[in-house]
């Protein structure tokens, strides 16, 4: 059994002040979570310091994006050179909001995917399909091919996550049943054992819509690992439920 993985996007939400108040409200309670299970957020780029120092021991703190460059002249752009000398745990590549508002290609973050991987970030590569792909019937198709692209030419890596984000779930209210999330999540798996990847030892997220009252069903999925969080990370209440969830699972 994959190690579970709760981990927030915050996308560009939280002031300073509010990242403090949810840090105080987690350090409070952090002892009582479960140390089989692993928790994370990923902040906006400015406060990852601020982050890093105010956070609970134990707590991963990530980055949302990284740029497909080491270095250079790419203004806006974080380096995973950067992000690893300030000795941030993870990122994500791909996730839907980059796919669709800024037009990343598979390649673009096929790029960015294995630039991070190598400088010993651990990396959420996220994959979904659009509300017209699930109704045509073509999910299996479309997160398969982001999975062979997304991963084209990486070896096996022990720092890889994968997170199955239905695009039509995100910031809808609207969540994929856990059955449906059980069935697009072991064709996950079975793509990254075809493609060499160590399938078992690979944690594959849901990222869709969960919250406090629907994490627990999805937890129950065999190939469900873990979560990827959106809104509901944003309240501390919310996200120490999410993690007591998670620690629950690997008990």
């Amino acid at each position: 059994m994959c190690k579970i993985h709760i981990l927030g996007n915050w996308k560009m939400n939280h002031t300073q002040k509010e990242l403090a108040s949810f840090c105080e409200e987690i350090n409070s309670k952090w002892s009582e979570l479960s140390d089989k299970a692993a928790y994370g957020i990923a902040p906006q780029t400015l406060h990852l310091s601020t982050l890093k120092t105010k956070a609970p021991k134990g707590l991963l703190v990530g980055a949302q994006n990284c740029s497909d460059q080491e270095s250079g002249a790419y203004t806006g752009e974080t380096s995973a050179v950067a992000l690893k000398d300030l000795s941030i745990d993870f990122t994500l590549t791909g996730h839907s909001e980059r796919r669709q508002l800024y037009k990343e290609s598979d390649e673009f973050i096929n790029r960015k995917t294995k630039l991070a991987l190598e400088n010993g970030l651990t990396t959420v590569l996220c994959v979904g399909e659009t509300l017209d792909e699930r109704e045509s019937g073509s999910t299996a198709g479309v997160v398969c091919h982001q999975i062979e692209a997304g991963l084209k030419d990486i070896e096996p890596n022990k720092k890889l996550l994968i997170a199955y984000e239905p695009v039509w779930a995100i910031g809808t209210g609207k969540t994929a049943t856990p059955d449906m999330a059980q069935d697009v999540h072991a064709i996950i798996r079975q793509k990254l054992y075809d493609l060499g990847h160590d399938a078992a030892s690979t944690p594959i997220l849901y990222g869709g819509s969960v919250k406090p009252d629907n994490i627990e069903g999805l937890l129950e999925c065999p190939d469900i690992d873990g979560a990827l969080v959106g809104g509901a990370s944003l309240k501390a209440t919310d996200f120490l439920a999410l993690c007591r969830a998670g620690g629950m699972r690997n008990a």
